[in-house]
């Protein structure tokens, strides 16, 4: 799972295997907001799927895209 700096929030993002046979994967994201505390994570949008009506080959597919995703919703803050 990538995590990723993004101004002042850390981005988690992955492909997650969905659970028909076909191999499909989605896109999931997590963001975190800046806290006082170093050991202490703020979420701001806890992990859940994104582009739920999009699903992806591979993994790596589904990541770039959930990275597309988690950019587009802080330039939207």
């Amino acid at each position: 799972m990538p995590i990723e700096q993004l101004g002042d929030y850390e981005v988690e993002y992955s492909g997650v295997k969905l659970p028909a046979d076909n191999g499909d994967w989605a896109a999931n994201v997590a963001i975190f907001g800046p806290s006082t505390n170093p050991m202490h994570r703020n979420p701001v949008f806890p992990s859940q799927r994104v582009l739920i009506d999009t699903v992806f080959p591979d993994e790596k597919s589904a990541e770039q895209e959930a990275r597309k995703a988690a950019v587009a919703m802080l330039e939207h803050r």
